[in-house]
């Protein structure tokens, strides 16, 4: 395995992850003995860094979470996030970052993970209604309570990160990435490497389906989220398409698979760079972890990125309504 240090932090984690959101949602029906089978196999592995929500699967996911690790808690460390609200139905609700809100939400995250300190909190989505430096503020006397180690932020914009590191030292920033979503490269990466603040990518495969292993929209379960994605309806699905072939052609060249092509990608982009793929299953665990083998040279990159370009997807990552809570 090889370990990368996030941002300019003493906090050093394997340089893949594992994303466990799909473990309890979004993705199918869960399969809790696969996937508790699957971070027992990530840990086996070498992998170190696990990543959860409080709003996966309203709290199932970190409960799986904390029940495989409860012996194996030296190993690994746990990033968990707040902020993103559900209602009694599941549909979610606007951001919240009250100072008072962060408490709750941190110890009930802590009772789910049976842990006594979070490695690594992230607040999941910016309040817009709560400045940044009170919310940090309140994360930061979680530090002071010893209820958790470093601070991070998820898809947040470039003056709330500065805004946030000036109120206490962000250690990380999660946002998605990857050879389909390069969003981040328009300023936030930029500030990120300024402050010396890590960069966790999310959903670097493109949600999966850079795989190249979706061919049409009734391959996703009926209960599948990327359903109701524009990238994945009508004529974006088809357009985006053609950009899945050109990454299984690249693979081919590189003799490699198109999702461990992808990764290779995101990973080479610089050593700040600890994307997080999501899996449920360990046969997929395995073929991502092949992509820390995966080379490209100058060459290669500049083939990738003439065949995908920034900006290349059809449609936006998600709709309207939730792309109001993304970049703040």
């Amino acid at each position: 395995m090889q370990y990368r240090r996030l941002g300019k932090s003493s906090l050093v984690v394997s340089a893949l992850g594992l994303g466990c959101m799909g473990m309890s949602q979004s993705y199918g029906t869960p399969e809790d003995v696969e996937s508790t089978a699957t971070i027992h196999h990530a840990i086996d592995r070498g992998i170190t860094f696990l990543d959860t929500a409080d709003v996966y699967g309203a709290g199932q996911n970190e409960e799986l979470v904390g029940r495989t690790i409860a012996k194996r808690r030296n190993e690994v460390v746990v990033a968990t996030k707040f902020g993103v609200m559900r209602g009694p139905d599941r549909t979610l609700l606007k951001p919240n970052g009250k100072p008072e809100y962060v408490q709750q939400a941190c110890e009930a995250s802590l009772r789910r993970l049976r842990i006594s300190t979070i490695d690594l909190y992230y607040q999941h989505r910016v309040d817009p209604e709560v400045p940044i430096e009170e919310t940090v503020g309140a994360m930061a006397r979680l530090i002071e309570q010893g209820k958790v180690r470093y601070l991070g932020l998820s898809e947040a914009g470039a003056q709330t990160i500065r805004r946030a590191h000036a109120t206490y030292p962000i250690t990380a920033l999660q946002s998605e990435y990857s050879l389909w979503t390069r969003d981040p490269e328009e300023g936030v990466l930029g500030v990120c490497r300024e402050l010396g603040i890590g960069f966790v990518p999310f959903s670097p495969l493109g949600r999966g389906f850079l795989t190249g292993q979706i061919k049409t929209p009734a391959d996703f379960p009926a209960n599948d989220m990327r359903r109701n994605q524009p990238r994945f309806q009508g004529e974006n699905f088809q357009k985006n398409l053609q950009l899945v072939d050109r990454v299984g052609q690249l693979a081919g060249q590189k003799r490699c698979t198109p999702a461990q092509l992808a990764l290779a990608w995101v990973l080479a982009q610089g050593e700040d760079m600890v994307p997080i793929p999501g899996t449920k299953r360990r046969l997929y665990l395995d073929e991502n972890l092949g992509a820390l083998e995966v080379k490209l040279t100058s060459a290669d990159l500049a083939r990738i990125d003439e065949s995908l370009p920034r900006g290349a997807a059809a449609g936006p990552r998600y709709n309207a309504e939730l792309m109001k809570h993304v970049g703040i």
